[in-house]
């Protein structure tokens, strides 16, 4: 298992460890049964999870002496919502959890998410643990203390920067993840190459088997370095003042595309095309090579991911969309745009803006 700590440059400066790799989730009970962030300690899960890896752990820190309780909610992006926190809360009141509480998080993006935006109010604050389960979760959603639900408007646009106690990462979960939810989640992998490393970008082409044949090693690997990337962007930037947008790469697009399907087209294949369409905004904003698109799509497509636009979004509600985008400033809409794979523009003006009209042509080209 490989261990690093993560330093946050608020006022006052923290420390967020990370745990990645097998065995993180045994180290997890342990720890938390020796240095309980605090009591009670509340799981939450969603339906799907809870039975896996949820609910043995409020046993596991019950039979440990720790007062534990478990908190579920419907699985499925479309229930990370106010509403859906709401009732969590309610949950938490009649129990009577007060400010010494902590809550973690057991599950995919979704949990994290969620459990982190209830976390940062309760109480206006308690600890946050994060244990990811699936492979998006692991190498983007729950490093970074970003937190939120979506509203009918767009994704993400209610919530709070709250960042973790730490996050315990075990690839041995991923065992248990559906084919369909593994592949999801090499879009958040290819997208840390794409914006960081060209090292790790040729090692995913030669890796794509292995990954998908759910090797341990690999996996450990691939995740590991993208959680060391996305700690030297967070560590530099924590609250998206300038640098972190790098990580936002795709997911403009992405994002819109999510919101004009209704959350039907999945996040990691709604980043994926968005990849693609922004890529070639690329070529001719900052310069970003056409085999370079080739390469990106090439590698997306090793891995099951979509790099054409799907049939559930519409281009005028996805446009739409796109200006309601956290980046947007004054109606101006801005992109994160790769020079090259594995660089971005350097220093902490990251962003391009660019109008509707490059937009759409751009969406045309991969199908819209």
């Amino acid at each position: 298992m490989l261990e690093f700590d993560v330093r946050l440059r608020g006022t006052p400066s923290r420390t967020c460890p990370v745990r990645v790799g097998r065995g993180a989730l045994d180290r997890l009970r342990d720890d938390l049964l020796a240095h309980p962030p605090g009591r009670p300690v509340v799981v939450v899960s969603d339906t799907n999870v809870a039975p896996l890896y949820g609910a043995p752990l409020r046993r596991y820190l019950e039979d440990g002496g720790l007062d534990a309780h478990l908190c579920t909610f419907p699985a499925g992006e479309a229930n990370k919502t106010r509403e859906t926190k709401a009732e969590l809360e309610d949950r938490l009141l009649e129990m009577t959890v007060g400010r010494d509480a902590a809550l973690v998080a057991v599950g995919g993006g979704v949990t994290g998410d969620l459990a982190g935006f209830v976390a940062a109010t309760w109480h206006r604050g308690v600890p946050i643990v994060q244990v990811p389960t699936t492979l998006l979760a692991m190498v983007d959603a729950a490093l970074g203390g970003k937190t939120a639900v979506d509203a009918p408007g767009g994704k993400n646009l209610i919530g709070a920067f709250h960042q973790p106690h730490g996050v315990w990462a075990d690839v041995s979960t991923l065992a248990t993840l559906p084919e369909d939810e593994l592949r999801v989640g090499f879009a958040e992998v290819v997208k840390s190459a794409v914006i960081a490393d060209s090292g790790l970008f040729r090692w995913l082409e030669e890796s794509a088997g292995a990954l998908l044949g759910r090797d341990e090693q690999a996996l450990e690997h691939g995740v590991e370095r993208c959680l060391r990337i996305k700690a030297r962007v967070v560590s530099r930037d924590e609250r998206e003042a300038g640098r972190r947008a790098v990580l936002n790469f795709g997911h403009t697009v992405g994002h819109a595309i999510e919101a004009a399907s209704g959350y039907r087209v999945r996040h990691g294949h709604a980043i994926a095309v968005g990849m693609a369409a922004e890529a070639r905004l690329a070529v001719s904003e900052t310069g970003f090579p056409t085999a370079s698109v080739r390469r990106l799509e090439h590698l997306l497509e090793a891995f099951g991911l979509p790099v054409t636009w799907p049939a559930e979004a519409g281009l005028d509600e996805a446009v739409a969309a796109t200006r309601r985008d956290k980046k947007a400033r004054a109606g101006r809409v801005r992109y994160s745009l790769p020079r090259r794979i594995g660089r971005m523009a350097p220093g902490d003006d990251v962003t391009t803006i660019l109008d509707e009209a490059a937009l759409r042509a751009a969406c045309e080209q991969i199908g819209a």
